[in-house]
């Protein structure tokens, strides 16, 4: 389930729900007891396995002949 992240217009807290995507714009009170909240624009990163960068989790072809680029073509 998606996490969407606001911030109160009152207080200044800064909080985090989990909800359906179908309730993405829905309005959210602040734990405080605020009704004047605005959701932010959250970025987040994709990693794969053991939490390394998707990039970073194959070696990098060995260089050589060949058309796959490791010499078993050629």
């Amino acid at each position: 389930m998606p996490r969407y992240d606001f911030k109160c217009r009152e207080c200044g807290h800064t909080f985090e729900l989990s909800r359906p995507m179908s309730e993405a714009s829905a309005a959210a009170p602040c734990p405080h007891g605020h009704a004047d909240t605005v959701k932010l624009l959250s970025t987040f990163g994709v990693t794969r396995g053991g939490g390394a960068p998707a990039a970073a989790a194959a070696p990098a072809p060995a260089s050589g002949g060949g058309c796959c680029g490791g010499g078993c073509c050629g």
